[in-house]
C-alpha cells in the first residue's frame, strides 16, 4: 500500500526517508544548540509554501516574531509574500503580547504555560490559512520545568494537528554532547524522530543527521553527513559518516542501497501524476459505461 507522503524538499532528506514524511505525522527534530534544527524547521515550511503551494504555520516559543522573520530572510526565504497571500502566519507564543511590535501580531498566546490556550490559537491559525505544515520551535519549552506533563502536552498538540490534516515538526532541545531526544514520554508519543548532531573530532566540527524512528516508512539506517549553506540544510544522502571518539570518515553507501533509495524517492515523486492519470481514466470509463447503459 502506498502511504501518502509529504515531501520535505530538503536536498537529500527525501531520499533518506525513501520518499518523504508520512502524511499527518508529528516528527521530533532533536539536537543540541547549533545543529540546525530551527533552520530545518523553517526550511520545511518555506518549501511547502514555495514548492508545494501549501499553507504553513510557524509557532515561536523562543524567538521574537521579528527575529523569526529576519531569520527567514537570511536564507532569502520570502515569507512576507505568503503572509500577504494569507498562506503563512506566525503564532507568537514568546512575547505574551508585550511590546509595541508584538501588538501587531494577530495570533498571540498570552499565557505560554497554558497549553490549552496555545492549542486554541494554533487550531484557529491552521484553519485560517488551511495549513498543511506546522513547525513548533521549540516544543521542549512547554515542559522543560514540568517533565511529568511532557507526554500529555505532546499528545494534545498531536491530536489537534493530525486531526486538522497537517504534518508537523516539533523542535526539541537537548544539552550539548547528549544523544537524548527529549524525554521518554515525548519519544514514544511522536511518529518520528530525526536527530541533528554537531560533533567535535580532533578540533574540527562535523554536522550529521540520522533518522532514529519513522512510522509507516522505510528509512536509511545510517548517519548521513549534512551541511548548512546559504540555501539552508543539505543532506548528503548517498554517503554515511563513520564516527569514533578519535576519528571520522565519510564513506559512500553501497550501490544497491543508493539505487533503492533513489528508486523509491522517484516513484513517490511520480505518485501524484499517476493518481491524476488514473482519475482521468476512471472518469473516461465512467462516461463510457453511462453511454453503454443508455444505448447511445
Amino acid at each position: 500500500m502506498l502511504i501518502p507522503r509529504v515531501r520535505t524538499y530538503v536536498p537529500g532528506l527525501d531520499e533518506v526517508l525513501y520518499g518523504g514524511i508520512p502524511d499527518r505525522s508529528v516528527i521530533l527534530i532533536s539536537g543540541g544548540p547549533g545543529t540546525g534544527k530551527s533552520i530545518f524547521g523553517k526550511q520545511f515550511l518555506y518549501n511547502g509554501l514555495a514548492r508545494g503551494g501549501e499553507g504553513g504555520v510557524f509557532v515561536t516559543l523562543e524567538e521574537h516574531p521579528v527575529t523569526v522573520r529576519r531569520s527567514f530572510r537570511h536564507f532569502n526565504w520570502d515569507i512576507a509574500k505568503f503572509e500577504k497571500e494569507g498562506r503563512f502566519l506566525i503564532v507568537d507564543a514568546f512575547t505574551a503580547g508585550i511590546g509595541s511590535t508584538s501588538q501587531r501580531e494577530k495570533y498571540v498566546v498570552k499565557d505560554v504555560d497554558n497549553v490549552h490556550e496555545l492549542v486554541d490559537v494554533l487550531r484557529q491559525a491552521i484553519k485560517d490559512v488551511n495549513a498543511k505544515r506546522v513547525t513548533i520551535d521549540s516544543v521542549s519549552t512547554l515542559y522543560l520545568t514540568k517533565p511529568s506533563i511532557a507526554r500529555s502536552t505532546i499528545m494534545l498538540l498531536k491530536r489537534v494537528i493530525a486531526g486538522l490534516g497537517t504534518t508537523a515538526l516539533f523542535i526539541s532541545q537537548v544539552p550539548v554532547g547528549e544523544r537524548s531526544f527529549g524525554g521518554p514520554g515525548v519519544e514514544h508519543a511522536v511518529d518520528g524522530i530525526i536527530r541533528m548532531d554537531l560533533d567535535e573530532v580532533d578540533g574540527k566540527l562535523y554536522r550529521s543527521i540520522i533518522v532514529w524512528k519513522m512510522r509507516d516508512t522505510k528509512i536509511s539506517m545510517v548517519r548521513h553527513p549534512m551541511d548548512i549553506t546559504d540555501n539552508g540544510v543539505i543532506v548528503y544522502w548517498d554517503r554515511y559518516l563513520k564516527l569514533t571518539a578519535a576519528s571520522v570518515s565519510i564513506q559512500p553507501l553501497p550501490k544497491e542501497m543508493v539505487d533503492e533509495m533513489r528508486r523509491q524517492s522517484r516513484k513517490l515523486r511520480m505518485q501524484p501524476g499517476r493518481l491524476k492519470q488514473r482519475l482521468k481514466r476512471l472518469r473516461r470509463n465512467d462516461v463510457a459505461n453511462k453511454l453503454i447503459f443508455l444505448n447511445i
